[in-house]
């Protein structure tokens, strides 16, 4: 079973940067699509950014665009998403996901079948 390893995540007051970082256990593992969705407590799991794999196109969220960035490395099969003006809103916790079907839509959560543990973002006023 491959398994998704996130790190990267941390305190920063608002307008820093982080970048978080998504490896994947296999490194020959493929997917159609890697994304990351966050999860601020009390509220559903949203999208952030998603990228394909054969074509390296991005996606991102409407409010995340200008200031969030999804890059790929093929090679070690790592996703990174580079976040620059941090706001306290965007205090959640970050997962990297991937999804392995096709006909995948990469807004939504329920089209990806591997998820790594999470890992916490805060954002100080």
């Amino acid at each position: 079973q491959v398994q998704l390893v996130e790190s990267g995540g941390g305190l920063v007051q608002t307008g820093g940067s982080l970048r978080l970082s998504c490896a994947a256990s296999d490194r020959t593992f493929n997917s159609y699509f890697t994304g990351w969705f966050r999860q601020a407590p009390g509220k559903e799991r949203e999208f952030v950014a998603a990228i394909s794999w054969s074509y390296g196109t991005t996606y991102y969220a409407d409010s995340m665009k200008g200031r969030f960035a999804i890059t790929r490395d093929s090679v070690w099969n790592t996703v990174y998403l580079q976040m620059n003006t941090l706001k306290p809103e965007d205090t959640a916790v970050y997962y990297c996901a991937a999804a392995t079907k096709g006909g995948a839509d990469y807004r939504r959560t329920y089209d990806y079948n591997y998820w790594g543990q999470g890992t916490q973002v805060t954002v100080s006023s």
